[in-house]
């Protein structure tokens, strides 16, 4: 990441929505195909529900070091979850995108909800993620062996992020303090994790998960759309929702984003100050905007929709997902630093994990740039 200065994205990446209206004029765009898709959506979510309740609800990613094998029950319910997550997601998304088109006072009241249950159901297999990250990049940092089969695929998972200044710690004040850091770390975030199954199990109980199983189910059958949306277009509001992504990344600072290492992310990376660093606010916003470009062009164009976001488009999203979960496993490894009466190795450990992370971050926001101007115009 040696380029100093990056030029906000130009050329085909940053067409205007006006003319990806024009270039998908030949698209099925009526509120048929709004109402098609939603119908869809829910009846995947009812599936889901139904898999989920028959395998007994109580499954979720294993343990570190535990195995799949003997655990079909838990892993189904675990692949149920992620489904209802799934569809939970592209349901409020597209009833943000097309709501002119929905009856206001059922798609205002049912978005909240949704978004209410995505968010539970997603905790527990974060925790869970980020644990994994943490404990690989200590492995690694330490010079440890441990998991060299997962850290290899780490390794291959993470290709193209562009490259990184290498971290020159004191190896060993690193090695001392790593398999103390790697133990917190275990204990907060299982400690997390298990929480968050917990009130997972219980949303998935109450009343208030019920009422939105009921809506879906409604959903499943009826779209209430506005009286005269029959037949609309529906490529004006998802042209908006391009738009918006278009602006939101022009507006990213890329500019901070082309130097190799970011020291303004550290400057309170280990502060009492837990509040989220400032700088990731905006690339976790452009992340949710290319979500629902994305759910926007499934309704619009169906199964052909994913084809675009097979390239550099695809690759953009994924350097986002890899900000968003280096960004949180470095507050997680800022977090288990602020514990009291740790040895000054551990502290130590974790600082420099800490910083790897923050590392991980700059190289996410190289990598969505670089796919960024590669990517094509995709008109919704």
């Amino acid at each position: 990441m040696a380029q100093q200065h990056l030029d906000p994205p130009t050329g085909p990446a940053a067409v205007t929505a006006a003319a990806s209206v024009k270039a998908s004029a030949s698209a099925s765009a009526s509120s048929d195909a709004l109402a098609s898709y939603l119908r869809a959506q829910a009846t995947e979510f009812l599936r889901a529900l139904r898999q989920h309740r028959e395998t007994g609800g109580n499954g979720g990613p294993p343990a570190r070091g535990q195995s799949r094998a003997g655990d079909g029950g838990a892993e189904e319910s675990a692949d149920a979850a992620r489904s209802l997550r799934r569809s939970a997601r592209r349901i409020s998304g597209t009833l943000h995108t097309f709501r002119p088109l929905l009856d206001t006072d059922w798609s205002e009241a049912m978005r909240p909800e949704l978004a209410w249950l995505s968010g539970t159901l997603a905790r527990e297999h974060a925790y869970a993620a980020r644990l994994e990250r943490l404990l690989l990049a200590l492995h690694r940092l330490s010079g440890s062996s441990a998991f060299p089969q997962q850290a290899a695929a780490s390794a291959a998972a993470a290709g193209g992020t562009g490259p990184r200044p290498p971290l020159t710690p004191d190896r060993g004040n690193l090695t001392v303090g790593a398999a103390k850091a790697g133990a917190l770390l275990e204990r907060q975030l299982t400690l997390a994790r298990t929480r968050a199954h917990s009130a997972a199990l219980q949303a998935l109980g109450s009343s208030r998960f019920h009422a939105v199983a009921d809506s879906v189910a409604v959903l499943a059958s009826e779209v209430p759309l506005v009286p005269g949306a029959d037949g609309a277009d529906l490529r004006p509001p998802a042209a908006a929702a391009e738009e918006r992504l278009c602006d939101a990344v022009t507006a990213l600072p890329l500019v901070t984003a082309g130097h190799p290492y970011n020291a303004e992310a550290l400057v309170h990376g280990l502060s009492a100050d837990t509040a989220p660093h400032p700088q990731d606010a905006p690339w976790h916003q452009v992340r949710l905007l290319l979500r629902l470009h994305r759910y926007a062009r499934e309704v619009l164009h169906g199964e052909d929709a994913a084809v675009p976001f097979d390239g550099p488009l695809l690759a953009a999203g994924r350097a986002l997902d890899r900000h968003r979960d280096a960004s949180e496993a470095a507050s997680a490894a800022a977090s288990a630093a602020r514990t009291p009466r740790i040895a000054p190795a551990t502290a130590y450990a974790l600082g420099v994990l800490h910083a790897d992370q923050r590392h991980e971050v700059e190289a996410a926001r190289f990598a969505f740039q670089q796919s960024w101007q590669k990517a094509p115009a995709v008109a919704p």
